[in-house]
């Protein structure tokens, strides 16, 4: 059997899989149910939130042979060939690679024929921005007369990129990044079918660090699965697997800066950065540890612990740090080390840059 990776193992095969699109998916469903499936879709939103994946599951959905409301059944003769990608009807183009006038020509030739095995010939366009002028208008001609046979679905990171004539033939619907609880669920249920054990602190650690990607969130949790199957996984373990800075280091380092220790925050900076850690994610983490001391000092509402990374502890100790600190300090600090971040790489040395945002930060630069 084929060892996949646990994001194409486990990609959402219905509706009711797909993670933080709930509204979404409520109304693709809704539109199902009373068959009111309108011609051409168009799916914003970051990558890795499941825009092409609930464009395969509509997919499935309106050319199912047994479907139950909304949901595609996955054991009929179209579902089958949908999955196996044997269906000649559905037709997937990535538009980074195929964004050309002949492509699209192609296309419209191509969609004036009824399907050959299906109800609908469904034609899903990934990163469609990238389509070449020409290539859109196109496009565009199809979508103004489109056969009642073809359906349309057009997916985008950027919808700044597109062009409004496009836009407005398509129903729109923004995807948004599913918060760290709704990927940390997925994660856990993943690693429940693995039959691997990790720690809750390791999963929300996991979901936190994706962005709110779900495909990354899988990707790592892939690689920490491999590093270590027939024991519990930890949160530290995840850390070190993922390559990421523990927050008490972050505490540490933020605790010498308020304390005005400058020997020692350097020491204790040049200290870490032996260890292996790379100086662009050292300021990186700095940077988003100021930025949740920023957020506790306006409103500690604004503070998610969870999205934060912090357990209980860590909040306590944040702070304690936001009260010593004032808020043009903090201000400060976060100017100062974004400066640093964006230094390094120029830097021929690259720790140099924080250690002078450190010297500055405690005024002993102008000394």
């Amino acid at each position: 059997m084929e060892n996949l990776a646990l994001y194409r193992k486990y990609r959402p095969q219905t509706f009711s899989e797909v993670t933080g699109q709930d509204d979404i998916v409520k109304t693709l469903s809704n539109a199902l149910a009373t068959n009111r499936v309108a011609h051409a879709y168009l799916f914003c939103g970051p990558r890795g939130v499941g825009k092409t994946t609930t464009a395969r599951v509509l997919a499935r959905a309106v050319n199912c042979l047994d479907r139950k409301g909304a949901e595609p059944c996955n054991k009929c003769a179209n579902c089958l060939a949908i999955s196996e990608n044997r269906a000649m009807d559905i037709i997937e183009i990535d538009a980074a690679s195929n964004r050309g006038i002949d492509e699209a020509r192609e296309l419209r030739e191509g969609i004036k024929f009824a399907p050959s095995q299906l109800k609908y010939k469904v034609i899903i366009i990934d990163e469609c921005h990238q389509l070449t002028k020409d290539a859109a208008n196109a496009l565009l001609k199809t979508l103004e007369e489109p056969p009642k046979h073809a359906i349309f679905i057009l997916a985008t990171t950027e919808f700044h990129k597109m062009i409004s004539t496009i836009t407005s033939r398509c129903q729109r619907f923004d995807f948004k990044k599913p918060t760290v609880a709704e990927i940390s669920a997925k994660l856990e249920r993943i690693a429940k079918a693995e039959k691997v054990k990790v720690e809750k602190d390791a999963l929300n650690l996991i979901a936190a660090n994706a962005s709110g990607a779900v495909r990354d969130a899988e990707v790592f949790l892939n690689q920490v699965i491999i590093f270590d199957k027939d024991k519990t996984i930890t949160a530290d373990e995840v850390r070190e697997i993922l390559g990421l800075i523990d927050v008490r280091v972050l505490e540490q380092f933020a605790g010498y800066l308020v304390k005005k220790d400058t020997k020692g925050a350097i020491g204790y900076l040049n200290e870490v950065l032996d260890k292996g850690y790379d100086p662009h994610e050292f300021a990186k983490d700095v940077i988003n540890y100021f930025r949740q001391m920023m957020l506790l000092k306006i409103d500690e509402r604004l503070i998610n612990p969870l999205f934060a990374n912090l357990t209980r502890e860590d909040l306590e100790k944040i702070k304690e740090y936001v009260y010593a600190l004032e808020e043009k300090d903090i201000h400060r600090g976060l100017e100062l080390f974004l400066e640093a971040q964006n230094a390094i790489r120029y830097s021929p040395i690259p720790q140099l840059p924080i250690e002078l945002a450190i010297v500055e930060f405690l005024d002993l630069g102008e000394k």
